[in-house]
């Protein structure tokens, strides 16, 4: 066991390493190297509230009576989130361990290994956006809305979001249990899940039976989503195929959709908006304002379309959605997103930690700011989170019957909305519309 004085000279040293990157740290840095506070206060211009952490810092090192208890790296990275956490900013702005870092930046690359989950962190609680399809998650019956108490047995509630990811990520062929509580249920379960390798890919197709329409679902931006975009598209629009007629329309599925890339999401949509349309705009803390419009050439910019939105559609899903819908290109179906808008830059810390931090807001070609707030639809759905929505893999192989009776009232109502465009003739049922739909708003 090392001695307390090497320890202490141990944990000043990681200290040292992580903040000659981060402002806040630079000031501990300076006191290691043997400046008072007063002087590197002054030298750094780092508000005078600062000192007050160095003395709480040498007070623990001095005097905390569990020695083996005190790691310096662990308080270092807890004074970095407590102070990202005042900003306000959750579950974007965010610090992330050279580890934690690592798995988060493997989802955007296109696999990774675990259950195959979208997240959320709500009140403190690990909350499952929706399962991914096809994913181990979805095959052990984890539903949207669960809540994750406990990861093999360690409570997660209150626990960095990453942090509790980390426990559930594992090898591949590894099991996990998890202790959830459904939606609506006051007793947890326990749900066994065996960890899989988790190839996203980010663009599903496929045609709309009976019909000459299209669905195409995007379940989030990752480095190939504009390229996988433009093949499904080519495919769609292809008119060589004698066994479908030429596509009228599309409908486009940004359901649970958690977001990614912002370069990802300007490419997809300029495939929607005519050239020069604003995508969105961008603001930095000095109300600077950077303006992004379509580019080049769209492959889908004529064709009729539909999106589906949700409570689980967020970031670069938002932008999109709110693009197309400001533009007057297309009609919103389903709730409310999230309201994630904002550019996160990645500062890559000394250590190989990782500090994502959130330094321009989105807004929509009207100005309107998304963060806080989320696209509203024009047709809002109420659908339970425990309801099974389609997919492009299910219509691929899918009776016309089996559609029509598809309990996804939020793509149903899509493709009412939009064989209503293509054929003014088609009128709504004369029936009372399903509990939870309402009009446009």
């Amino acid at each position: 066991m090392k001695h307390w004085g090497q320890m202490r000279a141990a944990g000043r040293g990681i200290t040292r390493a992580v903040t000659l990157t981060l402002v806040i740290l630079a000031f501990v840095a300076g006191n290691v190297t043997g400046f008072s506070a007063r002087a590197v206060l002054a030298q750094r211009d780092i508000p005078a509230e600062f000192a007050v952490f160095w003395e709480a810092w040498d007070l623990v090192v001095e005097y905390f009576v569990d020695r083996e208890r005190v790691e310096f790296t662990a308080m270092t990275y807890g004074a970095i989130r407590g102070m990202l956490a005042t900003l306000g900013d959750e579950n974007h702005t965010a610090f992330f361990s050279p580890e934690e870092g690592e798995r988060q930046n493997s989802a955007l690359e296109g696999s990774f290994e675990g259950i195959g989950a979208y997240v959320e962190v709500v009140d403190e609680q690990f909350v499952i956006v929706a399962p991914m399809r096809g994913s181990p998650a979805e095959a052990a019956g984890i539903q949207p809305g669960d809540i994750v108490l406990a990861v093999d047995g360690v409570e997660i509630t209150g626990m960095a979001q990453w942090e509790a990811i980390g426990l559930i990520r594992g090898p591949s062929g590894s099991a996990v249990a998890l202790t959830i509580l459904h939606p609506g249920e006051e007793t947890p379960v326990e749900i066994t899940v065996t960890r899989g390798r988790i190839n996203l890919e980010s663009v599903l197709w496929a045609s709309i039976p009976e019909t000459d329409l299209a669905y195409i679902q995007i379940t989030q931006f990752t480095a190939d989503t504009s390229r996988e975009l433009r093949d499904a598209l080519r495919a769609i629009l292809e008119t060589d195929d004698d066994t479908r007629p030429p596509t009228t329309g599309l409908i486009l599925d940004l359901r649970n959709n958690p977001g990614g890339y912002l370069q990802e999401a300007l490419r997809v949509a300029s495939q929607f908006l005519p050239e020069g349309d604003i995508i969105l705009h961008e603001q930095d803390a000095s109300g600077r304002t950077m303006t992004y419009r379509s580019e080049g050439r769209g492959l889908a910019r004529a064709l009729p379309l539909v999106v589906l939105i949700n409570q689980g559609s967020a970031s670069a899903a938002e932008i999109l959605s709110g693009a197309i819908q400001e533009n007057e290109r297309g009609k919103l179906v389903g709730m409310p997103t999230v309201g994630t808008g904002t550019v996160l830059r990645p500062f890559m810390l000394s250590d190989g930690s990782l500090l994502r931090l959130g330094v321009t807001n989105w807004l929509t070609p009207n100005y309107d700011l998304i963060k806080g707030e989320g696209i509203q639809p024009d047709t809002q759905i109420e659908q339970e989170g425990s309801v099974e929505l389609i997919s492009a893999v299910e219509l691929g192989v899918m009776e016309p019957a089996e559609m029509r009776l598809h309990p996804d009232r939020q793509f149903q109502t899509a493709l009412l909305t939009l064989r209503m465009h293509l054929d003014p003739a088609i009128q709504q049922p004369i029936n009372p519309p399903p509990r939870g739909v309402r009009g446009g708003n």
